[in-house]
């Protein structure tokens, strides 16, 4: 049998109903986290647009092809969700209940199951039907807003506030409480509602006191942690790089003005925000003065809350990540490691990302779902198990079978 992992969720098992975004972050959090992961792709892919051998949100997880618009599809589905502990689904809504694997037809096989759902608006509401991406979930919750200079437009933040961290860490929470339930006396299964931007708003929370204390104005480059005070932020060095600087107590941004050359009645502007403009052009000047790093160099080992801004790339090769072993290597790609960390059982990359219906087999034999062998001669099921130990080209982009049945509102 397949090891079930080194990790706290060992013997957990997840189904995760394949699609794109958030759903697919969280289950593989669950995956790092040491549960059976099986992925349920389907005949033509989700869409992603890379390689699977490339797709790390794969990784630690097995998958099996599935068509869910074939006749015995649905079956199968249900045949692994009476088998496992949480399903995850990133569908809009009422689609996993027009292809026969809704909540309803999932707890009635199987009454402990913790079934979570993934989308950008949630199961209901005005928009809950309407499409929509990470932009536009946090766009409406206000967390947008406070993004960026006052003068520009907000800044897009990649899609990491709303995706992942509104959608995929609040799933995750939400699927963990609710199997802490499932498995306590008297305990049952249900559905877990997580959307965008319900996470979006909630992690607002701290911004909605200090708004309503009148500490915080609701504009944007107006506030100490958004950009309009002069020692939050990030400063260009003369090489074209930049450096952040959070030197936000009174000890930590004294070192941080003598290190860095302010004059004492420049600094003393930090106390007067109608001087905080003299002081941000002030500190700007300074660092255009040296390279990135050399003010790294300057500011090491020190309390001034100033780090160099640091690419994807040259992210792995900080000394503190390289220390920690933040990144780790496997299947020839470097990669972010698994997140948090035990002391007893720790998580860790076990496996390569999921290649579509690869792992077919050995799921039906662990789990005890025959179905899922179907025909090896079947040129919609991949005969080729193995991973590639190094994957050297990306395909090309890729189109979703039928985006309105693959996809949270987005």
């Amino acid at each position: 049998m397949a090891a079930a992992g080194n990790g706290p969720l060992g013997g957990v098992r997840v189904v995760e109903l394949a699609g794109i975004g958030p759903a697919p972050f969280a289950a593989m959090l669950l995956a790092d986290l040491g549960a059976d992961v099986v992925r349920v792709d389907r005949p033509g892919g989700a869409g992603i647009g890379i390689d699977p051998a490339y797709d790390l949100t794969n990784r630690n997880k097995r998958s099996v092809l599935v068509d869910l618009k074939a006749g015995d599809g649905p079956a199968t589905v249900l045949d692994l969700a009476e088998r496992a502990d949480i399903l995850i689904e990133g569908y809009r809504p009422g689609v996993a209940e027009r292809l026969g694997v809704g909540p309803r037809a999932c707890l009635a096989r199987n009454p402990r199951l913790v079934y979570g759902r993934m989308t950008g608006w949630g199961q209901d509401g005005p928009l809950a039907a309407r499409a929509g991406h990470d932009i536009t979930y946090i766009a409406v919750t206000g967390t947008l807003s406070v993004i960026g200079a006052p003068d520009e437009p907000p800044a897009v933040p990649a899609n990491l506030l709303g995706d992942y961290a509104g959608g995929s860490l609040y799933l995750v929470a939400g699927v963990l409480a609710a199997l802490h339930h499932a498995r306590s006396e008297g305990g049952a299964g249900q559905v877990v509602d997580a959307a965008v931007a319900d996470g979006a708003v909630h992690l607002a929370t701290m911004l909605h006191g200090m708004l309503a204390a009148g500490a915080w104005q609701d504009r944007r480059g107006a506030n100490l942690l958004d950009g309009g005070c002069p020692f939050y932020g990030a400063y260009e060095t003369s090489d074209g790089h930049h450096m952040a600087v959070g030197a936000l107590e009174q000890r930590f941004y004294d070192e941080f003005a003598r290190l860095l050359g302010l004059d004492d009645e420049t600094a003393a502007a930090r106390h007067d925000p109608a001087r905080w403009a003299e002081l941000r052009d002030a500190v700007a000047a300074r660092f255009r003065t040296r390279t990135r790093a050399e003010w790294t160099a300057l500011f090491e080992g020190t309390d001034a809350c100033v780090a160099p801004v640091l690419s994807l790339r040259e992210a792995p090769g900080h000394p503190h990540l390289a220390a920690r072993s933040a990144f780790t290597r496997h299947g020839g790609l470097t990669q972010p490691a698994p997140a948090p960390r035990f002391s007893a059982t720790p998580g860790s990359v076990r496996r390569p990302p999921a290649r579509p219906g690869a792992d077919a087999a050995e799921v039906a034999r662990d789990w005890d779902v025959p179905g899922l062998n179907g025909d090896p001669a079947d040129p919609a099921r991949p005969t080729d198990t193995t991973h590639p130990a190094a994957p050297t080209r990306p395909a090309g982009p890729a189109h979703p079978a039928d985006p309105a049945a693959d996809r949270r509102p987005s």
